[in-house]
């Protein structure tokens, strides 16, 4: 994973550069909402399997975080344009579902 990161950074580095990799835009709009939702998904399962809150959302943020990494992974395989911009947003999409998953228990 660190590996992944290491090597995002840098392309997004040179993509930030050139401004084709903003912060903001549709894009990471997609970003957040799909793990916002992943993030939701996983956690509505495990808490329907008996699993406590704690350990759901756990269970739940590495299931995102890993579609999120996949999908980087993905595209740095030649398939679109990895970002570290792109993970970032997943990342928040995660962190704030997870906090209002919380609130909601």
């Amino acid at each position: 994973m660190l590996k992944l990161l290491l090597a995002l950074g840098v392309q997004a580095s040179a993509a930030g550069a050139n401004g084709n990799d903003p912060w903001l835009g549709a894009d990471k709009l997609k970003h957040f909402l799909t793990s916002a939702f992943v993030q939701s998904v996983a956690y509505s399962t495990l808490r329907a399997t008996g699993v406590r809150n704690g350990p759901a959302l756990a269970g739940a943020t590495a299931v995102t975080l890993s579609v999120g990494a996949g999908k980087e992974l993905w595209d740095r395989s030649g398939r679109g344009d990895p970002s570290i911009r792109d993970f970032t947003w997943d990342v928040v999409g995660a962190g704030v579902a997870s906090v209002m998953l919380n609130r909601s228990r």
